[in-house]
């Protein structure tokens, strides 16, 4: 295991020198961090995971063993990314073009997954780029996202739907005093809801 400001990255792991891996991050073993990577303060990448060419993730995000975060994802500030996700970057993929050459670098361009602070992407789950996941939003195990989800929502299914909201603990929010208002069980944070969206009250 190689260390030098305080990052720890495995010597099995698959690191370009060209990535900058912030203070404090982790890389584990058999992970992939491609160049042009720029990784945020005390990230954890696990097992087997591959971190795409040129994809920017904040501080404090944990990328879950044999996750895949193809370039040009954005992870904002405390994202979590289940095992086994998938993050894809091409919205028609192909092998080979209409008259049948295969397809190169400048046959295609990539488009990335968006996820906002907090968001928690769930095992297995497969978000279809391009779409954005709202700030602390929950994607549930064995989803696949293929449009963007709000801030705050618990989403399920194939295709992902809405289900519930959730705070930013992460547990099921539940209905307050009245139809457009909902309460974190954890902490008794409020939470308004406006045609479908929902913003956490202000103290």
């Amino acid at each position: 295991m190689t260390s030098s400001n305080n990052v720890r990255i495995v010597d099995s792991a698959d690191v370009s020198p060209d990535a900058k891996i912030g203070h404090g991050s982790s890389i584990w073993h058999l992970a992939q961090v491609r160049e042009g990577v720029r990784m945020g303060e005390n990230c954890i990448v696990g097992r087997g995971a591959y971190i795409g060419t040129g994809v920017e993730m904040g501080d404090n995000c944990k990328v879950q063993n044999y996750a895949l975060v193809y370039e040009p994802a954005k992870l904002a500030d405390g994202v979590f990314i289940g095992p086994a996700v998938v993050l894809t970057n091409d919205t028609y993929p192909r092998a080979i073009n209409a008259d049948g050459s295969i397809k190169s670098a400048h046959d295609w361009e990539p488009v990335g997954v968006t996820i906002e602070r907090g968001a928690a992407i769930g095992a297995r789950a497969t978000c279809v780029a391009p779409v954005t996941i709202g700030a602390w939003a929950t994607v549930a195990a064995g989803a696949v996202v293929v449009r963007d989800v709000p801030a705050y929502a618990l989403v399920a299914g194939v295709p992902a739907r809405r289900i519930g909201w959730v705070g930013e603990s992460g547990v099921p929010l539940i209905a307050g005093d009245d139809a457009a208002t909902w309460v974190c069980p954890t902490t008794g944070a409020t939470y308004f809801e406006s045609n479908g969206i929902l913003t956490k009250e202000v103290a």
